[in-house]
């Protein structure tokens, strides 16, 4: 069955492009099914789905192993809503190339999310930037912008398979995600460094994080919401799932490096923040911020500190998924995201300045939404292994981020009403659909996060 999560969007998405170029109602219908099934299909499932064959004998052993299970679900459900929303608030003059190559990332990232088998992931790793390359060459206001994000992306991958192959040739099997298996050695300082390198440019981590800005502003909205939602998970769920229980010893080893690199990227992601006025820029560099924090609870190597990293991976992803959206609506309704130019929204657009106000409340951390839990327990978990400084220190950016937000808040929805700024009309059923599911998830596991916590004790 997990098959179906990665070949079906693979497919699908291949497929509409046999579609006319000016087609938006069945490439629509057909992409938002396909993200509906690949989100029930986890739930309802009684086993995880795993598909195994034997793929490489020598020089080690690697298989064409995929399955769901912990941490990997949540991702997985992220990404089929993320999917989901983005798909049905695409409103391009290309719309079905949109949708296209919003099904290909699907497919690809569930690849990455479901590999079970390192080589695996490392091959959908390097797979899953290619709809966003092209989606900057489509869309990008300039073509340096996509190269930039695939010679910074594909460098990260390249030391990944590096890195890959040298953990198979040693251990004998990269058939291990999942396993107790344990590296120690001289190498695994050198096999360590080439994981979390690629991860640290995925995330990304300061000072690996120059591709970010750029390439969120310039990709459509429909696109950079799956991206910063969910693509750059990818490289803290390599963190937790390959570096933390395969190289431990390595990982104890650089902790400190970590701890200090997710420290810089807390305090300078929410610095740049508060001096933008593209709105796009401000939740990306926020975002910068947020997944140091993620980085902070996992460099802790802390029990409770990693659930509230998992939490806040599930919480980051819901509500920037939501704030690019709806960016994206200002942005087309208004042809432009400047904050200073933008100004008293919600006079004419309730429902608009509505799902904008959720959405910034829960990035700033507003106790009851989803962005506070994760805030708490990593704060908890980190004070708890010992490190009261950098707790203090995070504190920090998590106050800044209540600046910074409540000021996109102000200035664009609640602040005076532009003179000239044409009225325009407020969120369509569709566009209010969109973004709908997203606040939805972040007040349930706001308001009840005994059910994600619960589920990953289990």
């Amino acid at each position: 069955m997990v098959l179906v999560l990665i070949l079906l969007p693979i497919v699908v998405g291949c497929a509409l492009f046999a579609l006319p170029k000016t087609d938006r109602t069945i490439s629509r219908i057909a992409g938002c099914a396909v993200a509906a099934l690949t989100f029930a299909l986890p739930l309802v499932a009684h086993s995880d789905g795993a598909f195994t064959v034997r793929w490489l004998s020598r020089p080690f052993t690697s298989s064409l192993h995929f399955a769901w299970s912990g941490v990997s679900l949540w991702l997985v459900l992220l990404l089929a809503l993320c999917t989901f929303c983005a798909i049905l608030a695409t409103n391009l003059t290309q719309t079905r190339t949109m949708i296209a190559l919003l099904l290909l990332l699907e497919g690809t990232m569930m690849g990455v999310f479901t590999a079970r088998d390192v080589l695996a992931f490392a091959l959908f790793w390097d797979l899953m930037l290619i709809p966003p390359f092209f989606a900057l060459v489509e869309w990008g206001a300039h073509r340096e912008t996509a190269w930039r994000f695939i010679i910074y992306n594909f460098s990260g991958g390249l030391t990944l398979l590096l890195a890959t192959a040298a953990f198979g040739i040693l251990s004998g099997s990269t058939d291990v995600i999942g396993s107790t298996h344990q590296f120690t050695g001289a190498w695994a300082p050198w096999i360590f460094a080439g994981f979390a390198f690629a991860f640290a440019v995925k995330t990304p981590l300061w000072p690996l994080h120059t591709w970010m800005p750029i390439t969120y502003a310039e990709t459509p909205s429909p696109m950079v919401a799956v991206i910063s939602a969910v693509q750059s998970k990818a490289g803290v769920y390599g963190f937790i799932v390959i570096a933390l229980p395969f190289l431990r010893s390595a990982m104890i080893e650089f902790r400190g490096l970590l701890i200090v690199l997710a420290l810089i990227s807390l305090l300078y992601g929410a610095y740049i923040a508060l001096t933008q006025t593209d709105g796009k820029r401000i939740v990306a560099y926020s975002s910068l911020s947020h997944l140091g924090l993620i980085v902070l609870a996992i460099a802790s190597l802390n029990p409770i500190a990693i659930q509230g990293a998992i939490v806040y991976i599930v919480a980051h992803g819901l509500f920037s998924a939501a704030l690019f959206l709806i960016l994206g609506y200002i942005e087309e309704r208004e042809e432009t995201r400047s904050i200073l130019q933008l100004g008293g929204l919600g006079k004419n657009n309730p429902k608009l300045a509505g799902a904008f106000t959720i959405a910034a409340l829960a990035a700033l951390g507003l106790p009851g939404l989803a962005g506070f839990v994760g805030e708490i327990v990593i704060l908890t978990g980190v004070f708890r292994a010992g490190y009261f400084w950098p707790a203090l220190i995070a504190l920090v950016p998590i106050v800044i981020a209540s600046a910074y937000m409540l000021r996109l808040l102000q200035d664009a929805i609640n602040g005076p009403e532009v003179p000239d700024l044409p009225k325009r009309p407020d969120l369509t059923l569709i566009e209010g659909l969109a973004v709908a599911p997203l606040l939805v998830a972040l007040l349930v596991i706001g308001i009840y996060p005994h059910a994600i916590l619960a589920a990953m004790v289990r």
